[in-house]
């Protein structure tokens, strides 16, 4: 790795935490009473609500390896309820448990200051061909501190998960494809990955077993997994596709780390923020983790 792709990736490891926040956390069930919509249409519309009230369609290809189906119900449920309503809900339930879990961090100058500086980082990419990160980024940036760094983070999060989907398209996997592959096991497991799990991706993925089994035959003909009853694994050839994937999608996430000199002391002052957020247990993998949506 070039050290602008190793910083690419240090990013990515260090900030994730911080932004799933607003997906796996213990406030989201008043959120979906409060909105009146299901855990899935309140993800869909948390999400992708910068993106205006635009065709399934375009969500569906924003998320890539959602089922296009779940798509099509949840977000015009979303838009229904208003965009705007379910972005005011998000920055409400964001306010309380960011401000809880932070504790007495939440007033640290250092943090505020953070999120200005990710901020600018932002403003300096290029948003071509990354639809979803554009969106965040045309976004009102909040003024509360924590909830301006969790923006900024999601700006450079989107970012990388735009050029993500490049790469993807890159190596010929398509959106359940992508999901078994991303899901299959690993002879040695890959420090820093975030698999959710067969059994989680397919519930808020809604991919069928039928639609699951079908691409895991279409990847094993390729030869880059085997399936057996215990589940899916990656072959030699899928864990060489898996580097290549990773590789390039951090090598197009460096663009905007190459003239930050102080980038790596950057990530790092963000490390407190963020281990206060695992440390708060509603994380997946964490002790206290809610319930994906169902």
């Amino acid at each position: 790795m070039t050290t602008s792709t190793a910083l690419a990736r240090s990013a990515y490891k260090t900030f994730e935490p911080f932004h799933v926040t607003a997906y796996f956390n213990p406030e989201l069930g008043a959120a979906y009473e409060d909105t009146g919509l299901d855990g899935h249409a309140w993800y869909v519309g948390a999400r992708a609500a910068p993106m205006g009230p635009c065709a399934p369609s375009v969500v569906a290809a924003a998320f890539y390896n959602f089922n296009p189906v779940l798509i099509e119900r949840a977000w015009p449920a979303a838009v229904a309820v208003g965009l705007d309503s379910v972005s005011n809900r998000r920055w409400t339930l964001l306010d309380s448990v960011l401000g809880t879990a932070l504790g007495s961090l939440a007033a640290d100058p250092g943090l505020a200051t953070l999120a200005d500086r990710l901020r600018v980082i932002g403003d300096s990419a290029s948003f071509a061909g990354r639809p979803l990160a554009a969106a965040w980024h045309a976004a009102e940036h909040p003024d509360v501190p924590h909830l301006a760094l969790w923006h900024s983070i999601t700006v450079l999060r989107e970012w990388r998960g735009d050029g993500h989907l490049a790469a993807l398209i890159d190596a010929e996997l398509d959106p359940t494809e992508a999901a078994v592959f991303h899901e299959a096991d690993r002879a040695t497991p890959q420090p820093g990955r975030r698999a959710l799990g067969k059994r989680i991706t397919q519930l808020t993925r809604q991919w069928s077993e039928s639609e699951w089994g079908s691409a895991a035959e279409r990847l094993a003909t390729r030869g880059l997994l085997t399936t057996s009853a215990d589940g899916e694994t990656l072959t030699e050839d899928g864990l060489a596709l898996d580097r290549h994937i990773e590789d390039r999608t951090d090598v197009m996430a460096s663009a905007v780390w190459r003239d930050v000199e102080d980038a790596d002391q950057l990530i790092t002052s963000a490390r407190p923020y963020v281990k206060a957020v695992i440390d708060a247990g509603f994380l997946p993998g964490t002790k206290k983790a809610s319930a994906p949506p169902s």
